[in-house]
């Protein structure tokens, strides 16, 4: 009984595939005992230490493909701004890309199905005076999309429902807090128009994007630039990764730390730290040799990581991309040709290594889908938007199954875009976990309302003695603000009534020359 799997002599077969010290001996004891030397095919001892050995997981086949180029957007200028964000958005509707653009910032905004070439005169959004260093899409509404630039501002555009047929330079609302160029910003998961934005000033400031008020202002718990923030799974914390070496989770509406590790990592290179939907919090950075590494810490203890693994020694920054209904991490180096992914367990090492997606072309940026913009039928759990020089190319990842029905363990309920909360209720203190929803029959994009800011008197809101009270209190809402508010609702009111009258006078024009056609046809 002779196995060609096992010819090689000693335990360099067993070594080779990573199996435990005792399924080598294993190995080892059944060749020392094979009548004649033979080598013995292990029936039933070999499979059951191989079910131990190889851990058991859905998510072990992932594999990832490059559309054609027929479905690529060719011949996008991307910005060469030296800055260390992904240039790239994306939701179940639009594609957003910043790009190159003289004497200013800007951003293309493209619906999904705008493939191929970009003409240079397609509209752009472009309102910014310097370059755009960060965008990010309202988890809320498909056609809100925030940017931070160089100019110190945080801008919030509404996109029109078919995309852009003009450039946009009027934004819905202009944030204006920062002394410094806003490298980062980021909507609360959960709460209606709540964004956060963090600039090279060290500060990161939280608006209210329907009162276009600075509510929080955190400008004093940061000694260096700030890298990367990430809000948790209800948006009660967030977690910072800093120049400092630092890595903090905040509780920003009572403006402390929460918990704090100095040097995470030691290398003197940018890191970047997300929260887990368990809380943990997940990050990338440098040893102090310059080798990649990846850690997984629990705020509650600090002192040491969970898991620390190094990788290699390129020296592009780890961008992760993080999937709470499957717990995969994607990470993507910036000016790296791949994508490596990696499932997060509570089993030991904690960080599995799942897969590599190569290609031959290294990504300037990448943009992540939102789960319930993927295609359920084809059993996709993710989907990228890689950055070329000139292009930019989507990767879709699959599991592959043999059924075609729909897989519930591939799909659990997922984030879905109704807010749990209103603004002026978190900002009170509240917390609500992400509103799901179920993709068992894909998902369709209902219709977005429209983004209102009605800003406040500020004349009428009393003066306190207390900044930090000043900027957590929100002020009531006065006469001023109703009618207002019940000029925009007349307003849209007036428009939907013309909008079904014009409707209705087109119907009357169409009967009036079927009519006309019947009438020939009896004659």
């Amino acid at each position: 009984m002779y196995s060609p799997g096992l010819e090689r002599s000693g335990n360099s077969w067993a070594e080779e595939h990573g199996c435990s010290t005792a399924c080598q001996g294993a190995v080892a004891s059944a060749q020392q005992h094979a009548p004649g030397g033979e080598r013995p095919l292990l029936h039933m001892s070999w499979k059951d230490t191989m079910r131990r050995v190889v851990r058991q997981s859905k998510f072990r086949h992932v594999f990832g493909q490059a559309v054609k180029n027929d479905q690529c957007y060719d011949d996008i200028r991307v910005s060469r701004v030296t800055w260390d964000s992904s240039f790239c958005a994306v939701n179940p509707r639009f594609v957003a890309i910043i790009i190159e653009a003289s004497g200013g910032g800007a951003f293309l905004v493209l619906p999904l199905h705008k493939t191929g070439r970009i003409d240079k005169s397609y509209p752009t959004v472009c309102g910014h005076t310097g370059p755009v260093l960060d965008i990010d899409w309202c988890p809320h509404n498909d056609q809100v999309i925030a940017s931070g630039s160089e100019d110190c501002t945080v801008m919030v555009w509404q996109i029109p429902e078919n995309g852009l047929t003009l450039s946009l330079t009027e934004p819905v609302v202009i944030l204006e807090g920062h002394s410094k160029r806003v490298g980062i910003v980021a909507w609360h998961p959960t709460a209606r128009n709540v964004l956060l934005s963090a600039g090279c000033d060290n500060a990161i400031i939280i608006w209210n994007v329907g009162t276009g008020e600075a509510l929080i202002n955190l400008d004093d718990m940061h000694s260096d630039m700030i890298y990367n923030v990430s809000w948790n799974r209800n948006g009660s914390l967030i977690c910072t990764a800093s120049k400092d070496k630092k890595v903090r989770v905040i509780d920003p509406r009572k403006q402390e730390i929460v918990a704090e590790k100095e040097k995470a990592h030691e290398g003197a290179r940018p890191m970047r730290a997300i929260f887990l939907a368990d809380g943990n919090v997940f990050t990338t950075g440098f040893s102090r040799m310059s080798e990649r590494q990846l850690a997984l810490w629990n705020p509650k203890n600090m002192q040491e990581p969970i898991a620390l693994h190094e990788m290699d020694t390129s020296n592009g920054v780890l961008l992760p991309f993080y999937d709470p209904d499957t717990s995969i991490i994607y990470l993507c180096g910036k000016g790296d040709s791949s994508i490596r992914y990696f499932e997060i367990t509570d089993e030991s090492p904690y960080v599995h290594y799942l897969n590599t997606f190569s290609s031959k072309e290294p990504q300037r940026g990448m943009g992540y889908m939102p789960k319930r913009g993927l295609d359920v039928n084809k059993c996709e759990i993710a989907r990228f938007f890689k950055l070329h020089e000139r292009k930019c190319e989507p990767i879709i990842m699959t599991v592959p199954r043999k059924s075609d029905l729909f897989q519930d363990d591939l799909y659990p309920d997922t984030a879905g875009p109704e807010a749990a909360l209103e603004a002026e209720e978190w900002f009170e203190g509240k917390n609500a976990d992400p509103i799901l929803i179920s993709l068992k029959h894909g998902y369709i994009p209902g219709k977005n309302r429209d983004l209102k800011v009605v800003k406040k008197n500020i004349l009428d809101s009393k003066p306190t003695a207390n900044k930090k009270c000043d900027l957590i209190n929100i002020p009531k809402k006065t006469s001023d603000t109703t009618s207002v508010q019940n000029e925009a609702k007349l307003d849209e009111i007036l428009k939907e009534i013309k909008s079904i009258k014009d409707t209705i006078c087109n119907q009357d024009e169409r009967i009036s020359k079927l009519e006309q056609q019947m009438a020939k046809i009896a004659a």
